[in-house]
């Protein structure tokens, strides 16, 4: 009988493979969690911190150091995490050292609501608790607030967080109705009455233009009353 050694070679390196495969699939789900590290994803102000995280986890799996890696389902971790109210978005996983790592992304304040209720208005609309670990620099919205005057405030706030020179100098939005919002800028005494949130490109490249000049006459200090609510006009109200 001819043996066939090509096959027998075959079979043999299936045998050493599945061999390998099988202790290093045993040594992995012998190992255990050696210790967690939180990572904040991207430079930004720590509205929770590690220690948040860490309690948010013990509440609801105890400690998690020394707990087998084969027993911790990630994406429930995940869920957990998320469910914090300053959490955008959270990636858990495990490094082959035995690391669970949580890569926690925030939610990003772009308004403070000082309303009736108090909250922060995030870059995607959705309302964001206070935080006791850190106080965002950003525009203060007072005045009647209501579903359709915050919406349009997410309107303009997110008009200003795009556009350098507003985000720099706009700290207020006063709602005085629907349809009707004034802007408080950082280093001017005046107004800004921006009408409502429609044409707000135009209306707001003719402001810069109005600033632009007036800054350069040295004219700003003598206004009090901007207004943008008029059809490609700005009309200015003096002291």
């Amino acid at each position: 009988m001819r043996i066939n050694w090509d096959y027998m070679k075959v079979l043999a390196l299936l045998v050493v493979v599945a061999g390998l495969y099988a202790f290093s699939n045993q040594r992995s789900h012998g190992k255990k969690v050696s210790r967690i590290n939180i990572e904040f994803v991207g430079n930004q102000n720590l509205y929770l911190t590690e220690g948040v995280v860490d309690k948010l986890l013990i509440q609801n799996y105890g400690t998690l150091t020394n707990v087998p890696k084969e027993k911790l389902v990630l994406n429930k971790i995940e869920k957990v995490i998320e469910a914090n109210e300053m959490v955008k978005n959270a990636q858990v996983y495990l490094t082959v050292d035995g690391k669970l790592v949580a890569n926690v992304i925030q939610r990003k304040p772009i308004g403070r609501i000082l309303g009736s209720e108090r909250f922060y208005l995030d870059d995607e609309g959705k309302r964001m608790p206070f935080s006791v670990s850190h106080s965002a620099r950003v525009p203060i919205i007072t005045g009647k607030i209501t579903g359709k005057s915050l919406e349009d405030v997410y309107v303009i706030l997110k008009y200003i967080n795009e556009d350098a020179f507003l985000r720099k100098n706009v700290i207020g939005i006063h709602v005085e109705d629907v349809d009707k919002y004034q802007l408080k800028f950082r280093m001017e005494h005046f107004v800004v009455n921006l009408g409502g949130v429609d044409g707000l490109e135009e209306k707001f490249n003719n402001f810069k233009a109005f600033y632009t000049k007036a800054n350069k006459d040295k004219t700003l200090k003598d206004y009090n009353i901007v207004s943008l609510e008029f059809n490609n006009q700005v009309v200015c109200t003096k002291i």
